[in-house]
């Protein structure tokens, strides 16, 4: 059925948080423990990666969990708070030793990710339980990306912002109440939504994992959106090293993530409307493609020329912005369909497999750039104020372009072989 424009712009909402909180970590966490708590580059990645790692295990209980509850809108509300608190506490610990900051950092990231788990896995799945229609899951998801656009503008524009004038404690505080807007905002929105009753998966969650994993057309598309999550986490990670070691502005690490995220205010409506014509599969194969060439092209971050740079920004953000549309609105058809086939709602596994390999691949990004990092010699300090080597220089650079080109790239194979938007109905074979 078709939703009304309140239920649509208020789920929405939600994306303030998911938006927000894919961001800021990637963006700030790394430089945070690397140049304010002196941690060494590759023990730093890895403390960014552990709690995105715990939440890969999570997730799937989660959407378990929030199957069998039935009801998904009380996830919103109970998990964004806490999500809001314990993101806080990430950026208020103790400034050293570096070993004492970095377990505080580990253990209230822990809490945080697993917040996180409870309030996005249950909020993923609700499209493809309120309506049956896939063109209204569409609109959704276009609402939803135009609002993640402005949560990573605002949040990732304003938090470097904010660490600058007033510190990490007062920043950690700020996204903390943007995260609160937008999981309180989703809840309140959706007040009176009808959820589709379907009867709740049985047997152990080891069996439920199986069932949703021999979907081919879900195994298809988690894959892709893993390996381009991985891309886009690795390119987050090195804005904040770009912006100071290549560009020689702090400021600029700003501007590359206005660059890169603005564009989906205005091209997600195009997107929309590309994939209503020729299908979802094609318009996330386009924006894929789109994306590659602009993460090769931000190789311009290591030239003269910062004004290609943020000209390369400006065009993969173009495609970024269809990179989260389709799969976000492909995700809610596999699952409907495969609920269709089997008569049993498994949206909370599906969504919570989803999200792990979202995670999974947003956690590995950090870890992986700060392991090029290391490989090229990158020095550490507590003021950021060491002289990098030209290594480390070349490092910064490849990892910031190359890497995550290349990982995109490599995630077309997968979407070609996507099969509903040609057969229109799930592909749940085993």
């Amino acid at each position: 059925m078709a939703l009304s424009a309140r239920v649509r712009r208020g789920y929405a909402l939600g994306s303030i948080a998911t938006g927000t909180f894919g961001t800021v970590p990637g963006l700030l966490l790394l430089p945070y423990l690397t140049d304010t708590l002196g941690v060494a580059a590759a023990a730093a990645g890895l403390i960014v990666f552990v709690p995105k790692a715990w939440d890969v295990v999570l997730n799937p209980v989660a959407g378990r969990i929030s199957d069998r509850r039935g009801a998904r809108r009380p996830f919103l509300l109970r998990a964004g708070v806490a999500l809001a608190v314990t993101f806080a506490l990430v950026f208020s610990g103790p400034a050293g030793p570096p070993a004492v900051a970095a377990v505080w950092v580990v253990v209230a990231f822990l809490a945080c990710a697993t917040a996180y788990a409870f309030f996005q896995v249950p909020f993923n799945a609700m499209p493809a339980e309120i309506t049956a229609d896939p063109a209204e899951r569409t609109r959704m998801m276009s609402w939803r990306v135009a609002v993640i656009a402005v949560a990573i503008l605002l949040s990732g524009g304003t938090a470097p912002l904010v660490v600058t004038a007033l510190g990490h404690a007062a920043m950690g505080a700020y996204v903390g109440v943007l995260l609160l807007v937008g999981t309180v905002g989703a809840h309140v929105a959706t007040r009176g939504v009808v959820e589709e009753p379907v009867a709740a998966p049985v047997g152990t969650l080891r069996e439920q994992l199986r069932v949703v994993l021999a979907v081919p057309d879900f195994r298809r598309l988690l894959l892709a959106f893993v390996v381009q999550a991985l891309g886009v986490g690795i390119l987050l990670a090195g804005v904040a090293y770009v912006a100071r070691y290549l560009l020689a502005d702090p400021a600029a690490a700003s501007l590359l993530f206005v660059a890169f995220v603005g564009p989906a205010l205005l091209v997600s409506p195009l997107w929309e409307r590309f994939s209503a014509r020729r299908g979802k599969r094609a318009g996330y194969l386009a924006s894929t493609a789109v994306l590659v060439v602009g993460a090769l092209a931000l190789s311009a971050a290591a030239t003269d020329l910062p004004g290609l740079a943020y000209a390369a920004a400006g065009l993969a953000g173009i495609g970024y912005a269809g990179t989260q549309l389709s799969p976000l609105a492909m995700l809610p058809d596999v699952a409907a369909a495969a609920t269709r086939a089997t008569g049993v709602n498994r949206t909370g596994v599906f969504t919570g497999v989803w999200t792990a390999g979202e995670t999974l691949g947003l956690a590995l990004g950090p870890g992986l750039y700060g392991l090029v990092l290391a490989v090229g010699g990158y020095v550490a300090s507590v003021d950021g104020g060491a002289v990098q080597p030209p290594g480390a220089l070349l490092a910064i650079a490849v990892g910031f372009s190359v890497v995550p080109a290349v990982l995109v790239a490599a995630s077309l194979v997968p979407i070609t072989r996507y099969s509903l938007d040609l057969t229109g109905s799930a592909d749940v074979r085993p």
